[in-house]
């Protein structure tokens, strides 16, 4: 995470709500082989829970169990030019964004509880397409063989870090330049979280 604690947090919001209004995050952790990322959609249960669901032959899903693991979610996010600055001489380009991370321990769980996520995955994640599906549309035979091919897992997180680094150490004439110019490269969600970053 940045090291400046201007970048550290948005006031009032909850790291854990992040990572469930992103949803899709990379999973680290150590293996045998050396350090892997997965890649996954991730559903907050609880307080402190965040569940996701990994493919059995992924390296990851065969030590993840009991181990320490790393989730990242990554926000908006883009790259800016130094020439948008008032005085281009002193600015370099830069890039902001939002990241947030949760660490904790990992546990399997069960099939009920994958069939679970699995729903709440979707019950999540069709809305914001405008679409209304579910396992229910699928055969039955054909869900019980993907079942077979995946495990979820859920973390209990011990530790959240977060960057929110959008500009919040420039002035309010220099922020809004820059938050101008991002919205006319087309980033409209970076220049928004820069904005709501600003209060």
């Amino acid at each position: 995470m940045h090291p400046n604690n201007a970048f550290r947090g948005v006031e009032g919001s909850d790291p854990l709500d992040e990572i469930a209004a992103i949803t899709f995050a990379r999973i680290f952790a150590v293996t045998p082989e050396g350090p892997r990322v997965a890649h996954a959609p991730v559903l907050r249960t609880g307080p402190d829970r965040l569940r996701f669901h990994l493919a059995n032959y992924n390296a990851l899903a065969r030590v993840i169990d009991g181990a320490t693991a790393l989730i990242v979610a990554e926000g908006p996010n883009g790259y800016l030019s130094a020439n948008w600055y008032a005085d281009v001489r002193g600015a370099v380009p830069t890039w902001n964004y939002v990241a947030v991370e949760a660490e904790g321990t990992v546990a399997a769980l069960d099939r009920a509880a994958l069939i679970d996520l699995l729903d709440g995955l979707s019950a999540t994640l069709e809305p914001r397409v405008g679409e209304d599906w579910t396992r229910a549309k699928m055969e039955a035979p054909r869900f019980e063989a993907m079942l077979n091919a995946i495990t979820a897992f859920e973390m209990t997180v011990t530790a959240t870090r977060t960057t929110y680094k959008l500009s919040q150490n420039k002035s309010a004439a220099e922020a809004e330049r820059l938050i101008a110019a991002m919205a006319a490269q087309g980033d409209a969600a970076t220049a928004e979280a820069m904005r709501k970053a600003r209060g």
